[in-house]
């Protein structure tokens, strides 16, 4: 799995699993990713609010898939709903590598400790750990941490990892289907197969 510079990108990015679920199946019977750009444009196929949420909808939710490849597009298709959501957070973690790491480093130790919860004191240790590694992000303002912060939090929630607590949220520990965790591990993803399942 390849390893990107930090971005806080995600400050403006939904999880969008209905896009993503709707453009995996589209890819799957043969759509192109520029006919499903065209059908976002002239028939706003995301319901999106405005033509420009529309195109970064488009884009941000493509970017997800390609990090994936095509080869998970029918276990995705075959899965429950746990499963697909599943597959869209590992997308979104391969897309992201803060997004990764805050799910590696600190979901997956929640999860090997076994205390399945995790607060926003977590969030913000997380993020000043970060900001003295990376002379980028020590650059963010306290706005942008928020907002990642709550993306961040968002994101766990629909995906079915944590609950919606205001203070401190549960974490549930996903049970991955057998094929999803063989198609990622054959893919380079092992490290996703271990954020998710809360092992060492």
């Amino acid at each position: 799995m390849k390893r990107k510079e930090y971005s806080a990108g995600a400050v403006k990015h939904s999880f969008w699993f209905m896009e993503f679920r709707k453009e995996v199946k589209l890819l799957a019977e043969g759509k192109s990713f520029e006919d499903i750009r065209k059908l976002c444009e002239t028939e706003n196929i995301f319901a999106s609010a405005t033509p420009e949420r529309a195109i970064q909808t488009y884009n941000t939710v493509t970017a997800r898939i390609k990090s994936l490849g095509d080869s998970f597009y029918q276990i995705f298709l075959d899965g429950d709903i746990a499963t697909q959501k599943l597959f869209a957070l590992s997308a979104m973690m391969v897309y992201d590598t803060l997004f990764f790491d805050f799910v590696y480093e600190v979901i997956r130790e929640k999860m090997i400790i076994g205390s399945n919860e995790y607060t926003q004191s977590d969030l913000n240790i997380f993020f000043k750990d970060k900001q003295l590694q990376s002379e980028k992000m020590a650059g963010w303002t306290e706005a942008t941490l928020r907002r990642l912060s709550r993306n961040y939090k968002t994101y766990l929630f629909e995906a079915g990892l944590t609950d919606k607590g205001k203070d401190t949220r549960k974490i549930y520990k996903p049970i991955l289907e057998p094929d999803m965790e063989r198609w990622l591990i054959e893919h380079d993803m092992k490290q996703i197969v271990k954020a998710l399942s809360g092992v060492r």
